[in-house]
């Protein structure tokens, strides 16, 4: 190969690293919520085993299960970083998150369905509630979920800390806006709210059952928390689900400003497929058919301004 040639092969070569822009950021979120959420399971079933409350050993283990729900989105961000330059990933990793995401609205679901039907157990066949135990344990998961929420939503934080390395090939270098719609961190999020609103339904039915003796109120409220939880799982897999499909999403600009940037009088697109690849990141196709053919360069060009594309690749096909 003649050096000129492996020059200009250098100069358009490119990596396809489209990862979100606050993608080690919510990675160590996600892990430090782990730890917490490990820590206060394992504080409960110690704490239960040792005086004796089932409500105590319980609710341990119902937040080993929400732990290891979060663990799916960490796992995700870890293997999305490390695999982000594996060429066998011929787009990058960014969808991982978006995978993620999906399997977690399933387990987002799959809890909300438990929540009803063993409230409806309960409505059906009342049992005895020990409530100053149970309001107390109610109260120390809401802690622990608030902080955890607070960890994720990330206050305090800009949104353009530890950038990913962004390309937008063809059109030069462009800061990087990168809009909100990582899947994952929203699904370890809604995990995370999802415990905390089931803590609040039961602090708010325990209360009220024991200044009342309304028993049936507890498992009500079960009941209510399930629907809405799975509300929020549909949501979640509506999202996630139409990035894995490459679907474009209802109010989604891009593929318009596209045709407005490329299309003059002598210049038309004909096939135009514009996708998500990772959070804040698009790949688009554009075949453009024109009276007066220029470079695919000339094209891309003209797209410069739209930072969300990533990856463009330009077909120019002359006029018959």
């Amino acid at each position: 190969m003649s050096a000129g040639i492996g020059k200009a092969m250098n100069t358009f070569e490119h990596d396809h690293v489209f990862l979100g822009a606050d993608h080690q950021r919510n990675e160590r979120r996600i892990w430090l919520v782990i730890a917490l959420t490990a820590v206060m399971m394992v504080a409960e079933i110690a704490a239960g085993t040792v005086y004796g409350s089932m409500a105590l050993v319980a609710d341990g283990w119902h937040m080993s299960t929400h732990a290891s729900a979060l663990l799916i989105s960490a796992l995700a961000y870890l293997f999305a970083r490390r695999q982000a330059r594996n060429p066998r990933f011929t787009f990058g990793t960014g969808k991982l998150g978006d995978l993620a995401g999906f399997a977690s609205a399933i387990v987002l679901a799959l809890i909300a369905l438990l929540m009803a039907w063993e409230s409806w157990l309960r409505l059906s066949n009342p049992v005895p509630i020990g409530f100053a135990q149970a309001i107390a344990v109610a109260v120390i998961g809401l802690a622990v979920n608030l902080v955890s929420a607070w960890l994720l939503s990330g206050r305090g934080h800009t949104a353009h800390g530890n950038h990913a390395h962004h390309h937008h090939h063809g059109h030069g270098d462009h800061a990087h806006h990168a809009k909100p719609g990582d899947n994952n961190i929203r699904a370890a999020y809604l995990h995370v709210i999802a415990d905390a609103l089931t803590s609040v339904l039961a602090i708010a039915a325990l209360t009220l059952g024991s200044l009342y003796g309304w028993l049936w109120l507890d498992p009500l409220m079960g009941i209510v928390g399930g629907l809405v939880i799975a509300n929020w799982s549909w949501s979640l897999l509506k999202s996630a689900g139409s990035v894995l499909l490459d679907v474009v999403p209802h109010g989604e600009t891009l593929p318009k400003e596209i045709r407005e940037a490329i299309e003059t009088e002598e210049d038309r697109i004909t096939d135009l497929h514009v996708w998500q690849v990772g959070p804040g990141h698009h790949a688009a196709i554009v075949a453009v058919v024109t009276s007066e053919p220029r470079e695919p360069a000339f094209y891309k060009g003209r797209l410069s301004a739209l930072t969300e594309l990533s990856h463009v690749t330009v077909e120019v096909t002359r006029a018959a």
